[in-house]
């Protein structure tokens, strides 16, 4: 069997549904995902450079770049999993250049979409991989009480502000206000932590409980998804997997720490006896890939095992050398997350025009004043850090980003969600999305000047030591 066809056969579950030759398929399969792997990168950076132009984050341009070729605009990248049926541009080009009858074009727009979303969530966990070199393990810790009420906040707030909203105000049933409710929980990480290190705040106090609030946020996330998929399921909430989820969670995160700064000795020799090229690099992505494993059969989302094994190298003396070289990587892969985030972001459901929007925006509007509301006050929490930017820290806690559209999705394949309060929740994580990063950039504007005006001994002086 051709070498090809062995790559994408994992990939190819629905071809003998089909009827469709694998053999046939898979050089156009990998013709689909290279074009759109070109899509992807001139939308992430003709975004990126003219959001840079204008002093907005370049991560804010790919979103919007994602957007413009997505389903929303040019429809050049479709992905398989947003119950469209409608085939894409590229799709298209491709049965028209080939020759492609419909079923194969089926097989091969669907088989590329998935493997263009395989790259995005490789690229999200090398993100998080990367943050987690980035961050300081020892400061994390040190803002751990005050991380943990930011989250708590974070979550409590809003679930129970849009919860009882929806119940009171738009008279939902319980059951899908609770779900709604949930969705305003999410924090996207990887949107934040991207704006926090291209203005060089990454390591500030506020950037510490900003991280370490979404890490814990994250985890709080996996388990209310958990327990309101299981309330849309089966009208019940089972208390055996919460507990599990919980459970699971701490012991995972603490345990790969521990055992990590245990084995960072034996690590670190084996990579000074290597000799062939990637000592260090593959070493590193084997540990990051291998807890991000562990994460996901313990039920928790693989991105974590990824932060988790940067902030673990992070603490050796490989450090710097390390962040050098997963750094084109991060440049090739990084890029396919957020333009895949806006791909599959349908701004259609903000036409007022459309009746059937309506109803929807006007839930939406409610929950994304909540939205908002709820994790800025997260910022008033925070406790023994005099001084400390509590605007930037609640704002860096908005985006919803790939996590609230991943309530959405499983709300609506539940049947949960009514038409307009799904269209609610798309609209809420389209909003704090895209107004997170230039708010966030705002709110440091004045602690970045000034910091650039620092003489650069100064600057020097004031930079985390190495190792």
């Amino acid at each position: 069997m051709p070498l090809i066809t062995l790559l994408f056969e994992p990939f190819f579950a629905n071809a003998a549904a089909e009827s469709v030759n694998l053999a046939e398929a898979a050089p156009l399969i990998l013709a689909a995902v290279l074009l759109s792997l070109v899509v992807i990168y001139l939308a992430s950076k003709m975004g990126g450079e003219i959001c840079a132009r204008i002093n907005f984050p370049p991560v804010l341009g790919e979103l919007v770049g994602g957007v413009v070729v997505g389903i929303s605009v040019l429809h050049l990248l479709v992905f398989s999993e947003g119950g469209t049926t409608e085939p894409s541009v590229l799709t298209t080009f491709i049965q028209q250049t080939t020759g492609m009858d419909d079923p194969l074009a089926t097989v091969v727009a669907n088989t590329a979409s998935e493997v263009i979303a395989v790259l995005s969530e490789i690229g999200v966990m090398i993100l998080l991989f990367e943050i987690g070199l980035e961050s300081d393990l020892e400061g994390l810790l040190k803002v751990g009480p005050q991380a943990a009420v930011v989250a708590v906040v974070g979550v409590v707030a809003p679930f129970v502000a849009g919860t009882f909203g929806l119940v009171t105000l738009f008279h939902v049933d319980l059951v899908p206000a609770i779900f709604a409710g949930a969705a305003l929980t999410a924090t996207s990480i990887g949107i934040t932590a991207k704006v926090l290190a291209e203005i060089q705040r990454l390591t500030s106090p506020e950037g510490q409980i900003i991280i370490g609030a979404a890490v814990l946020d994250d985890i709080l996330g996996i388990i209310v998804l958990a327990v309101v998929a299981s309330l849309a399921k089966t009208g019940t909430v089972e208390i055996s997997n919460v507990i599990y989820l919980i459970i699971s969670s701490v012991v995972f995160l603490v345990g790969s720490v521990v055992v990590g700064r245990l084995l960072s000795p034996f690590f670190l020799g084996m990579v000074d006896r290597l000799t062939t090229r990637g000592n260090l690099l593959i070493p590193s992505l084997i540990f990051a890939f291998v807890l991000g494993y562990v994460a996901v059969i313990l039920q928790l989302e693989a991105i974590l095992g990824a932060f988790t094994a940067g902030l673990v190298l992070g603490e050796t003396e490989k450090r710097r050398e390390l962040e050098e070289q997963i750094l084109p990587i991060a440049d090739m892969l990084v890029p396919v997350f957020f333009v895949c985030v806006g791909a599959r972001t349908d701004i259609s459901v903000l036409n007022p025009l459309e009746p059937a929007n309506r109803a929807g925006l006007i839930i939406a509007s409610f929950l994304v004043v909540v939205a908002i509301v709820g994790k800025v006050v997260t910022g008033a929490t925070v406790f023994g850090q005099p001084g400390i930017n509590r605007w930037a820290i609640g704002i860096g806690m908005v985006p919803r980003g790939e996590v609230g559209l991943i309530f959405a999705a499983v709300g609506s394949a539940s049947g949960v969600l009514s038409k307009a309060l799904d269209a609610g929740i798309i609209v809420m994580v389209i909003v704090t999305t895209f107004v997170a990063p230039p708010l966030l950039r705002l709110v440091f504007k004045p602690e970045v000047e000034e910091s650039e005006a620092l003489p650069s001994s100064e600057v020097a002086v004031e930079s985390p030591p190495e190792g």
